[in-house]
């Protein structure tokens, strides 16, 4: 599905921005003292060199919170309509997760709700986002995605654990014109259920269950064909971008600045070599901040305001791709908050 740029009128504009990452780091020497690797394994096939995780007692609400209550703090007003939040690690199945946020930030009563989406989570929850402000159901959304992957890691993969870290990130959109800074542009969203066997939890939800059979050992956590899903990201990513960028009226060399999905670098060296964007227009925290999950774009988005590497008046690009498969892109031009 490609949605082109909102009608003059009612748009999504951003108007806030906030990440947060708990505290505790895992450095690549950490994870060699259990694992069989090296710093210089991780280094070379992921682009990573330290991450933060929770410690117990810390969940996925805990960290979305928090990067909900600085997006606010940006956009200079407490109050909105609606909370959406992007994740695969819900702290607990059943309710959803969103609505224990909303109540933590003072917003209660507003509707909240969670948007699964995995990797590409952020990106369909914006869309969500600015559909309710393109409909007249809000003025001004707030737009988590916040991931507790450590969580559902095996900590004895080497092929995951190595990757996946935690974090959280969330944008305030408010309704706004078409033509100014911050608004949401063309955004393009895709998926393929066919190979949702790449990147899974095998065990918890109702086909396991309804099996009437214990799970296997290890089903518990998450599982990624990493060969395949290396193929898939590039292509589906890269496709996409051009799609959003051809929809939008921009050319790749209009593109400031490109923030994909910090997946891994193999990946995001990949996708930027298809598309022809240098070094210097691409933003990326993964050697610090590693595979947030459906974190990544907003942020990275946070921490690439805050070291001025992203400004006002820059063209940016995002792109994802995550299980489900599932997979996205979006332009705007960035605000001056």
């Amino acid at each position: 599905m490609t949605r082109p740029p909102f009608p003059a009128g009612r748009a999504a504009v951003i108007a806030g921005v906030g990440g947060y990452v708990p505290p505790t780091v895992v450095t690549n020497n950490d994870l060699v003292a259990r694992l069989d690797t090296s710093d210089e394994w991780i280094r070379t096939r992921t682009g990573i060199v330290s991450r933060h995780v929770v410690t117990p007692g810390t969940a996925t609400s805990d960290l979305a919170v928090e990067a909900g209550r600085r997006a606010l703090k940006s956009a200079e007003d407490s109050q909105v309509d609606a909370v959406v939040l992007a994740t695969t690690t819900p702290d607990r199945p059943c309710p959803a997760t969103a609505p224990a946020v909303a109540t933590r930030l003072g917003l209660s009563g507003v509707p909240a709700f969670d948007v699964a989406a995995v990797c590409t989570g952020f990106l369909y929850a914006l869309a969500v986002g600015a559909g309710f402000l393109a409909c007249g159901l809000a003025d001004r959304v707030l737009v988590i995605a916040s991931d507790a992957f450590t969580t559902i890691i095996d900590p004895a993969d080497r092929s995951t654990a190595v990757i996946f870290a935690d974090g959280a990130g969330a944008v305030v959109l408010r309704a706004g014109s078409a033509d100014e800074p911050g608004a949401l542009g063309s955004v393009v969203l895709g998926s393929d259920g066919e190979l949702s066997d790449l990147i899974t939890v095998p065990a918890g939800g109702s086909r396991q269950r309804s099996a009437g059979t214990p799970p296997q050992p290890g089903d518990e956590f998450f599982h990624m064909n990493g060969r395949a899903t290396y193929r898939h990201a590039v292509e589906r990513m890269t496709a996409a971008s051009l799609r959003s960028l051809a929809t939008a009226g921009w050319r790749l060399e209009d593109v400031d600045r490109f923030a994909a999905h910090q997946a891994n670098a193999r990946i995001l060296g990949a996708v930027a070599e298809r598309l022809g964007i240098g070094p210097e227009r691409q933003l990326t925290n993964i050697e610090h901040v590693g595979n947030t999950g459906g974190a990544s774009i907003p942020l990275l988005l946070a921490q690439s305001v805050a070291d001025g590497s992203l400004a006002a008046g820059h063209r940016l690009l995002l792109t994802a791709f995550g299980g489900g498969l599932a997979w996205g892109a979006a332009t705007l031009t960035w605000p001056e908050f």
